[in-house]
């Protein structure tokens, strides 16, 4: 594996696409700490892959890409979309697909990530969220 903070972000971003837990933790500093778009923090590799373990039974086809990444030293920028199903019940339904521009920010420490933070609207989650939660609510 690669120490170039921009090679390192670039498999972190195929490891996230892969959707595997594990394999994101692997690459992961023992203190990583992750930063999500609204400033709430989860630190610590056991906590990070409960974290993405639930995420991925949320959203279980999460997926990320950029069209730009800048480096400068040891933190990268990354520029792009994230996209996904909401699953409410383990049920997807193409109404809760949501794409959304985003931005994320990492560090890289010794060839692992010590900081990942996300820069995004949530308001395309939260609408598939509550469209979902409409229709249980309404087939009750």
């Amino acid at each position: 594996m690669s120490s170039d903070p921009v090679e390192v972000v670039l498999e972190f971003e195929r490891r996230i696409n892969s959707r595997d837990p594990r394999a994101i933790v692997d690459l992961l500093s023992p203190d990583s700490v992750f930063i999500d778009s609204l400033g709430s923090r989860v630190q610590g590799r056991e906590k990070l892959r409960a974290a993405w373990d639930g995420y991925f039974k949320m959203v279980p086809d999460y997926s990320i890409s950029h069209d730009e990444i800048f480096r400068h030293g040891d933190t990268v920028a990354m520029f792009g979309s994230a996209q996904g199903t909401f699953s409410q019940g383990g049920q997807i339904r193409k109404e809760n697909f949501w794409n959304t521009k985003a931005a994320w920010r990492a560090v890289v420490s010794n060839g692992k990530i010590a900081v990942w933070q996300v820069y995004t609207d949530n308001e395309p989650i939260r609408a598939a969220m509550r469209q979902a939660a409409g229709k249980e609510f309404t087939q009750s």
